[in-house]
């Protein structure tokens, strides 16, 4: 049988422990894999099953996130069904949306439920192509890696025997849910106990049917949620809220896996599997360096070793230490020790309840049209870049609490004044009322670069924008971005790239 396996792709949670890389609206799984300009985990994951036997796959992510999923897919030339949650249920409900959607195409449609944020290497397609019989014949299957190590962090299966009639697949004997280090010990002396990778494939009609047995009330509100779904501007369907909340916040495992008999176990011999729950095991997967670094971006080291040092945007030289772990972002510095990796989400949970934006958000976050970068924000005074894709179409809102300066630094586009249409291109400005929304369409061939200033003290357009720099030190600081804004031109025009924006 030629089968059309449907990778499901869940971009839900944040990856806390790998902050500052990983925030809310930023997370993990849409970040870089080995630093500046590789692939990021989910885009990872897109390509791991771009291969025959697998048709184009749904992705289930936040409805917030809709945005970042398209541009990332676009950049990698694939395609697929979006589904966005208005908000967060657990892995139960998503997968069982994805299943209701795959039936509108395909009757027989077989979903291969895959995490965004793992690292696997080996063919991993070959065996799940050999369970697709399995399944198509009603069997679920589950996926287990051997384990190297008594891991307390990761739920584990154990084997109940081989099946006679599917090659390479397992009864299940039971689930243990992150045993204590004792068990885990325990577990690995005894041999035939695997971690559950989160890897799961199965017959979507057999999904349905199994929360009609034991989950009635979420096939419910997750089918009405379906139903009343509405396109977004990306064409991402968006569950509906009122319905959707209604549902189990809770995993697949725990609604049906661990209690329907169809359940079964398929080993991962031969494969490396990591979800790269933290900095440390970053640095156990990635190639080394000299000395057991492992470095990425513009980094330096002396006497050091064993150490995971990263940098987003600037040089960060480190000397003399041994076994610590360096992130370097925009608007955020981490330093720990290894051993400590799994206590950053503690600093994450201080950011949280002290309401810093830097658990939040990038200072550079995605959009449906491209990309906005804020540059400053010194309460009399904001800034942002933003690069528009060629064809991409945006309003540019005032902000209500001040005119807008619009500078373009590069590209060309279009926008539309109350006074009629008007040509932008590098060097050319336009002002704008704090209530105006101003719409731009990037009709060239290039990204279409501009620096959005807002003043809150200046509220109409009758007075000068000189007076937005009313003293010396504001006017040097200005002079410094349009300095800067030169350096950015000339470096686009030799390199024919955005930079930074």
């Amino acid at each position: 049988m030629t089968h059309r396996i449907i990778p499901t792709i869940l971009c839900g949670g944040m990856g806390s422990r790998l902050w500052p890389m990983s925030r809310v609206d930023q997370p993990k799984q849409f970040q870089s894999v080995s630093g500046a300009g590789s692939n990021t985990f989910f885009q990872e994951t897109m390509l791991r099953h771009h291969v025959d036997g697998f048709g184009n796959p749904i992705v289930v992510t936040n409805a917030k996130q809709t945005a970042i999923v398209a541009r990332q897919m676009r950049s990698i030339g694939m395609d697929a069904t979006i589904v966005g949650e208005p908000i967060g249920r657990n892995t139960g409900p998503a997968v069982l949306a994805a299943a209701l959607f795959a039936l509108r195409n395909d009757p027989d449609a077989l979903l291969l439920v895959l995490p965004s944020d793992h690292i696997i290497t080996g063919d991993i397609n070959r065996i799940i192509m050999s369970m697709a019989d399995a399944a198509d014949n009603g069997r679920i299957i589950t996926f287990g890696v051997e384990p190297s190590y008594p891991e307390t962090g990761y739920g584990y299966i154990t084997d109940g025997g081989a099946f006679g009639n599917y090659a390479g697949l397992h009864h299940v004997s039971k689930f243990i849910e992150k045993p204590p280090l004792e068990d885990a010990t325990a577990l690995l002396d005894a041999g035939g106990s695997y971690w559950a990778s989160g890897i799961s494939m199965l017959r979507a009609d057999l999904l349905v049917s199994e929360f009609a047995r034991y989950d009635q009330g979420t096939l419910a509100a997750v089918s009405e949620a379906v139903a009343k779904a509405h396109f977004d501007e990306l064409g991402a369907s968006i569950l509906e809220e009122l319905a959707f909340v209604r549902s189990s916040n809770e995993p697949t495992e725990r609604l049906i896996f661990e209690r329907s008999d169809r359940i079964s176990l398929a080993p991962l011999p031969g494969i490396k599997w990591d979800d790269v729950g933290a900095w440390n095991s970053v640095h156990s997967i990635s190639e080394k360096a000299g000395n057991g670094n492992v470095t990425q971006g513009d980094v330096i080291t002396h006497e050091t070793s064993n150490s995971l040092i990263r940098s987003e945007d600037r040089l960060v030289a480190v000397i003399g230490l041994d076994d610590v772990i360096v992130v370097d972002t925009a608007d955020a510095l981490l330093l720990a020790s290894r051993n400590h990796s799994q206590d950053v989400k503690k600093i994450v949970e201080q950011l949280k309840e002290r309401k810093r934006v830097e658990v939040a958000s990038h200072r550079r976050r995605d959009m449906p049209w491209g990309q906005i970068e804020r540059l400053r924000d010194s309460g009399s005074c904001e800034m942002d870049m933003l690069s528009v894709e060629k064809g991409g179409r945006l309003m540019v809102n005032g902000t209500g609490h001040g005119i807008s300066v619009l500078t373009a630094v590069s590209g060309n586009a279009e926008c539309e004044l109350p006074t009629g249409i008007k040509r932008l291109k590098a060097g050319v400005s336009v002002v704008i009322d704090p209530d105006y929304s101003m719409p731009l369409v990037n009709d060239g061939e290039e990204p279409f670069v501009l620096l959005h200033v807002t003043v809150p003290e200046l509220k109409a357009l009758g007075e000068q924008v000189v007076d937005l720099a009313k003293t010396e030190a504001e006017i040097e600081e200005l002079g410094q971005i349009e300095a800067k804004l030169d350096d950015m031109a000339a470096s686009n025009a030799a390199n024919g790239t955005l930079g930074a924006a």
